[in-house]
């Protein structure tokens, strides 16, 4: 009985281990989005473009944003870091930011 419950010891220390493990890891999984549908232009309607914000737990990540035109679609990427970003961000990109931190 007295090996049976060492051995069960050694397994517990080491799930606990393996979990610690995982939890760290997962840090750096994307876990909070947010996302702002917006009209940039009179001519289009219906809200088409956006802006996508995805971060991780320590607000890393990046925000993508679409504007769609009836001539061309453009995509821009930034990246974030701790909520922010060295690029210059819209008023959407700024809100899809925010909507993502406050989820």
């Amino acid at each position: 009985m007295l090996d049976r419950l060492e051995k069960l010891e050694k397994e517990i220390k080491e799930i606990g281990r393996q979990l610690n493990n995982f939890r760290e890891k997962s840090k750096k999984d994307l876990q909070k989005v947010g996302m702002v549908r917006f009209n940039p232009f009179n001519e289009i309607g219906g809200d088409q473009s956006f802006s996508l914000a995805v971060l991780d737990e320590n607000n890393d990540g990046f925000v993508v944003t679409s504007h769609y035109g009836r001539e061309a679609n453009r995509v821009y990427a930034k990246p974030v870091k701790k909520g922010s970003s060295n690029y210059s961000l819209s008023k959407e990109e700024k809100e899809a930011i925010d909507n993502a931190l406050n989820k």
